[in-house]
């Protein structure tokens, strides 16, 4: 009676270590930092500032600021166009990585570029994010009006579209956070480079602030 017991302890003993074991396991694998991708052009890259004062570092530190655990790559090219992006998003992820945040397109704007080749692009990319089961931010560009009503209005659809078509987030302007100051370059000048097509440090502040929910709301839906 005393062995069948001693064995009976000793069997439940064994079986709680096991379930701590597997229960500690569980933990560490959801304890490890969501991997996203930043894919973008010389406004991820961080053109013209110190790498702390760049896109990806200052987001990082939003991120990490509210409790977000959160491996942010920078995958920004500096002249990098929607078809740059598409030649390069799978070399560009790793085995970890599970989720994407697309920002092209600034590059096609300033070359003319025509919007259903632009459109052609992202949508390979997110082809390629949907193929490896990765959630996805989109962020969107505005074409200047100088290109025509009808450019416009097919290359500023093509983003919240295709967030719709593949199920992605959609945040609608680079430069939202921008907006607070102003919308004319006159307005903008204190918190753009000289060249006014990037922002300075005070000026990413900005845009992270603004755009940093919707980046959160991305590493929220891959932890999921």
């Amino acid at each position: 009676m005393f062995h069948s017991f001693t064995y009976g302890a000793s069997w439940v003993l064994s079986k709680m270590r096991v379930a701590a074991v597997c229960l500690c396991t569980v933990s560490a694998v959801h304890a490890e930092p969501v991997e996203v991708i930043a894919l973008g052009d010389s406004l991820t890259a961080g053109y013209g500032l110190i790498d702390q004062n760049g896109f990806v570092p200052k987001m990082r530190i939003w991120l990490e600021e509210r409790g977000f655990d959160v491996r942010l790559v920078n995958a920004g090219v500096s002249g990098d166009t929607t078809a740059g992006g598409l030649s390069r998003v799978e070399w560009s992820l790793s085995p970890a990585t599970e989720a994407l945040i697309v920002a092209l397109g600034g590059n096609d704007l300033l070359r003319g570029l025509d919007p259903s080749v632009s459109r052609a692009n992202l949508e390979g990319i997110l082809k390629v994010a949907q193929d490896k089961g990765l959630d996805v931010l989109i962020v969107g560009m505005e074409a200047p009006g100088n290109y025509g009503p009808e450019y416009k209005a097919e290359f500023d659809a093509m983003y919240p579209e295709l967030a719709d078509a593949y199920g992605a987030l959609y945040f609608p302007r680079f430069f939202e956070g921008l907006y607070v100051v102003g919308s004319t370059p006159a307005e903008l000048r204190d918190v753009m480079q000289m060249d006014g097509i990037h922002p300075n440090a005070e000026g990413v502040d900005l845009i992270v602030g603004a755009m940093g929910p919707a980046v959160a709301e991305l590493v929220e839906r891959a932890s999921e």
